[in-house]
């Protein structure tokens, strides 16, 4: 087990790498361009083939070329960037392609800047192209979740034969933090036969990789097993940290960096005497339901933080069905929310007095 300081983008790429990632396309953009960067020495190292395409629209359309040949392949930008794919991954979807997509969030809409923020929560987790698709979309929340979750994306992606997103923001992709790292650990995690894949006939009947069907018959038929295989997917892959939430009065629910900051909150909250608790989405489709539902047993009120103008509270009022009220504060334009500020949040959806909290917290450490 190796132990190192890496940067986040940099780790993605590692992983992928000890995933058996060998084809990587791609344009650069702020703030995830480190990762490209990375490959492009790396990749070739280990046999594999980096290419920088001349636009998002082209790169994932090889992603598409490549993953139909049965590659482990995979692709990444920012914001702007994946929307530029997003037709592209809308095919991939439909043609049931494995691939891994990263998007390192940053502030929008537009141009926007290129601080850090949560706002294409809908844009993956809804589907930001056209049709009726679903695509898996990871959240880590620190540098050595990255590395596992990228891991646990190629599998996901040879499971289902369906796309699956990395979903960061700028200050996950920029930050180092110390972490283990062993590619020891990825020797059984390697392409799985790909018999539908083009790879000549050699013998027998050809595969065809397409996504058109003029047919409306045949069309609906495609549309059903795609939503079989999403059900398949909502019951089997739901994942959620659940943090002091056993006890809980109020459950906060945030993803990624949001998290780390609320678990924060969390904390000086307990210090006070207040029973609050996190539940951090790892997938964020699908949305992690059933977590949410057993924490609802003591809850009383939810507060769900995230770094837009509220995306993933939709989500959480869905699952909470109106059961309990669920409250929102989010930052935006790459503004990190502050844990006193959300401590605040915490307190006033839970209708207690700063002072008195305060008093409690005091006489806890003998002050």
């Amino acid at each position: 087990m190796t132990r190192r300081l890496m940067k986040g983008n940099e780790a993605i790429g590692a992983a992928a790498l000890a995933a058996g990632c060998r084809y990587f396309f791609g344009y650069p953009i702020t703030p995830q361009t480190e990762l490209p960067e990375y490959l492009a020495r790396r990749l070739p190292e280990a046999g594999g083939v980096f290419l920088q395409a001349e636009s998002e629209i082209a790169a994932i359309n090889m992603v598409y070329g490549a993953a139909a040949a049965g590659a482990r392949v995979m692709t990444s930008s920012s914001s702007p960037g994946i929307s530029l794919k997003t037709e592209g991954i809308s095919y991939l979807a439909a043609a049931e392609l494995p691939c891994v997509i990263v998007n390192i969030m940053r502030g929008g809409p537009g141009l926007g800047g290129i601080q850090p923020a949560q706002s294409d929560y809908f844009q993956a987790t809804k589907g930001g192209g056209h049709g009726d698709y679903r695509i898996i979309v990871l959240a880590p929340a620190s540098v050595q979740e990255i590395i596992d979750l990228t891991r646990l994306a190629f599998e996901l992606a040879d499971l289902y034969r369906n796309p699956v997103m990395i979903l960061g923001d700028g200050l996950l992709g920029q930050m180092m933090e110390a972490v283990e790292f062993n590619e020891e650990d990825d020797k059984g995690n390697r392409p799985i036969p790909k018999t539908w894949a083009t790879t000549g006939c050699k013998g027998r009947k050809k595969n065809i990789i397409n996504s058109l069907y003029l047919d409306p018959a045949e069309l609906e038929q495609h549309n059903l097993h795609l939503q079989e295989k999403y059900r398949e997917i909502v019951q089997k892959e739901q994942r959620a940290e659940e943090y002091l939430t056993r006890d809980a009065e109020i459950i906060t629910v945030a993803f990624g960096t949001a998290a780390r900051i609320v678990k924060e909150a969390v904390v000086s909250a307990r210090a006070r005497g207040i029973k609050v608790g996190l539940l951090r989405p790892i997938t964020l489709w699908p949305f992690p339901e059933n977590a949410l539902k057993r924490s609802l047993q003591r809850a009383r009120a939810i507060l769900t933080v995230e770094m837009n103008a509220g995306q993933m509270v939709e989500d959480v009022k869905l699952a909470v069905e109106g059961k309990v009220p669920v409250y929102f504060y989010g930052r935006t334009g790459g503004i990190l929310p502050d844990s006193r500020t959300v401590l605040k949040e915490i307190q006033r959806v839970g209708g207690y007095d700063y002072e008195d909290s305060l008093s409690k917290a005091e006489s806890l450490v003998g002050g």
